[in-house]
């Protein structure tokens, strides 16, 4: 039988690129691959499915399962991960020492249901103790106006959300109409280290780490989707995909540990990659359910919370059921 030509749109990561490139296969599969910004990926997907296999946001796609038959599934492959206590930006001049001093302040957001904000905000809920209607949430974009949310929203009793087409988050901030922004993308302003716009934990490190250890959770932003209609004619490539993202997922890790050379074009990354493994464990970046399900119990419950489902998810309804079991030889 001949491979099938499926589409596949990422963004560049060195786990994957092994699959990208050609020097991992999917069995039966033949890939051709778009490598573009998320942002634009995202918007593409919950606009019009425009590939077979793609990378997604997890919130986005939880809220759409929560509504109804998505139009696509997803695997448990987890291109990226990340801690968010780094994604609060605050004004020096509005006197933000801490999360406490967020009540009752203007606060960006570039979309309620942007996975990282999901995130930073239940650490505000749950770790810090502040309330979500206590906040005067603002929507827009980051670095450029007109950005919109892309799921319908059932936001909590008391929490509203003022949108803004015409401005940038950055802009609002620099002129102090903002006082803070939540945002995994850096507003332009923190790049060029303009001084009006710092970060609210610049030891983000330290919090991140004795957040996992308190509650074992490791931030999934991005899963991989398969169209449904793609599933459901061919519903072995979800376990085929599955295995080839594994698999260069490992080879990524495996050279990454080399100390031989440098794979990756920082001082230290290799004595990085090690101190990763003793808070995560050798395999220090898991795909699958079982190795992830702390995390994702939590976060279908942050979800709900913020009213980015209108009812609770279980994980069961997020993947596959052929990949809620694997095979031993």
């Amino acid at each position: 039988m001949s491979d099938i030509r499926l589409s596949l749109a990422m963004s560049y990561y060195d786990h994957v690129s092994d699959l990208v490139r050609g020097r991992v296969r999917a069995e039966g599969i033949t890939l051709i691959t778009n490598e573009l910004p998320v942002e634009e990926i995202f918007f593409r997907m919950v606009s019009f499915t425009e590939w077979d296999i793609a990378e997604f946001s997890m919130g986005k796609y939880v809220s759409l399962v929560g509504t109804g038959a998505p139009p696509f599934r997803a695997i448990p492959v987890f291109p990226s991960r990340v801690f968010r206590q780094s994604s609060f930006y605050v004004a020096p001049r509005a006197g933000i020492a801490g999360p406490s001093d967020l009540a009752g302040r203007r606060v960006g957001i570039p979309e309620w249901a942007q996975t990282a904000g999901i995130y930073a905000r239940a650490y505000l809920q749950h770790q810090c103790g502040v309330l979500l209607r206590d906040i005067r949430w603002v929507q827009a974009g980051v670095n450029e106006p007109g950005r919109i949310e892309k799921v319908k929203l059932s936001l909590p009793s008391g929490v509203a959300i003022e949108r803004v087409s015409d401005r940038s988050l950055n802009d609002m901030l620099l002129a102090g109409d903002l006082d803070a922004i939540i945002s995994a993308r850096e507003p332009n302003a923190f790049v060029t280290h303009d001084p009006r716009i710092v970060r609210l934990w610049p030891g983000y490190r330290v919090l991140e780490e004795a957040y996992y250890r308190e509650t074992g959770v490791f931030p999934i932003m991005h899963a991989i989707v398969i169209k449904a209609e793609t599933l459901d004619r061919h519903p072995w490539i979800a376990m085929n995909l599955f295995k080839a993202f594994e698999e260069a997922k490992t080879n990524s890790l495996r050279n990454i540990l080399r100390s031989a050379t440098s794979r990756i074009p920082i001082a230290w990354s290799h004595h990085a990659a090690l101190e990763a493994q003793k808070v995560f464990g050798d395999d220090c970046w898991p795909y699958g359910i079982e190795p992830n399900r702390r995390t994702l119990e939590a976060f279908l419950q942050y979800c709900y919370e913020q009213g980015v489902t209108n009812r609770e998810v279980r994980i069961e309804e997020l993947f596959p059921r052929e990949l809620g079991k694997f095979f031993k030889t």
